[in-house]
């Protein structure tokens, strides 16, 4: 066992893990923060999209040892104090979830995308990699796709980013 600390939502949280345990269970069941699920456990539904140093990452794949001392935040710490951050708003006035089992890793992966596209990172349909891309529909369904929804919300999805993008 190692004794690892996590610095999750703006709080330094000790935990004990063996070497192989992943951030996602660490957060999960030695945390308790069951925002970030369980999906796939494989990477590919995005159900575990956390935010660590403000990119966001599968934390199903990351091993919790390997982010001692970084900044991790969880759906459970995107909210400012009691107002909520506004894609948690966006995805509940465009219909953005359903079952809801997929939204916090949605909106995760949402704030972190929005991050990137501001910094200027491309994507797979960028027309100009140069430039930074006008975020369309298009970009933000490309830049959204490791994110699964069983429920199918993906209109709504995008509504909500658009409408947080400002365009």
């Amino acid at each position: 066992m190692a004794e690892v600390r996590l610095h999750v939502n703006g709080t330094v949280r000790t935990v004990e893990v063996t070497p192989q345990v992943s951030l996602l269970d660490a957060l999960r069941e030695r945390l308790g923060l069951t925002g970030p699920k369980k999906g796939c456990d494989q990477g590919a539904c995005g159900a575990c999209t956390v935010l660590v140093d403000g990119e966001r990452i599968c934390a199903c794949l990351a091993l919790a040892v390997q982010y001692e001392d970084r900044a991790i935040t969880t759906i459970e710490g995107v909210a400012d104090g009691e107002d909520p951050h506004p894609l948690q708003t966006a995805f509940i006035r465009h219909d953005g979830l359903q079952c809801g089992y997929c939204t916090p890793g949605q909106i995760c992966s949402a704030i972190g995308m929005l991050a990137e596209h501001a910094a200027g990172a491309p994507s797979a349909v960028t027309a100009h990699p140069a430039e930074v891309p006008e975020l369309t529909d298009d970009e933000i369904r490309e830049r959204m796709s490791g994110n699964l929804c069983r429920c199918g919300a993906y209109n709504g999805i995008v509504d909500a980013i658009r409408e947080v993008a400002g365009r």
